[in-house]
């Protein structure tokens, strides 16, 4: 892992509610039940948009996020509960950023979080911490989008590997191996903004 409790800080937050409600949401959502979209919506919305904004950068994760939540709703009639709704749904954001990434292939992607000095000056651990998010940050935007996108799922969401392929369309060794590359990329990013494992690796 890049340092346990650094990732930790760049996570949208646990999953919020179990999947044994999930039956019901769904079919509330087909009965047409009051508010049973904005229990998914509300649900669901800041880990969609936390995720937009790390595969398509602050500009357009807002567009990128709606426009997931629109193939979830049209989508819901027909999903039939083989995955969690969660994964469903991220799979769903993830082809709506990468779409949208691929028709401005040549924007560059925003990082998440803007300003702050190049290299790490760390006063106290909380800062320090912070300090390396924002390198984190600024590191993950400018990886290639498929690297970004398994590191985001993986290391920030905590999703299983199995999760991760099938959000993906892969195979779990695919999965693993592009997990691994990635990792070695943003560690060699995170070393010519003067980060090394060590660093990383001490606050785990």
């Amino acid at each position: 892992m890049l340092g346990a409790s650094v990732i930790d800080g760049l996570a949208a937050g646990s999953a919020e509610g179990g999947r044994a409600d999930e039956a019901a949401l769904v079919e509330d959502v087909r009965r047409g039940a009051p508010g049973s979209r904005d229990a998914i919506y509300h649900r669901y919305k800041r880990r969609v948009y936390a995720l937009a904004l790390r595969i398509v950068g602050a500009g357009d994760a807002e567009e990128v996020a709606q426009e997931a939540f629109i193939r979830v709703f049209r989508g819901l009639p027909k999903f039939r509960g083989d995955a969690a709704l969660g994964t469903w749904i991220y799979r769903l954001a993830v082809n709506v950023a990468l779409s949208h990434r691929t028709r401005r292939a040549n924007a560059p992607a925003v990082p998440a979080e803007e300003g702050g000095a190049e290299r790490v000056v760390a006063v106290t651990p909380q800062a320090r911490d912070l300090a390396l998010r924002k390198q984190l940050e600024r590191a993950l935007a400018l990886l290639p989008v498929g690297y970004r996108t398994v590191i985001v799922l993986h290391d920030v969401e905590g999703l299983e590997h199995e999760e991760v392929a099938a959000i993906l369309g892969c195979h779990v060794g695919t999965s693993k191996s592009q997990l691994h590359k990635a990792r070695a990329k943003l560690r060699e990013m995170l070393a010519a903004r003067g980060i090394t494992a060590a660093e990383l690796l001490e606050r785990e």
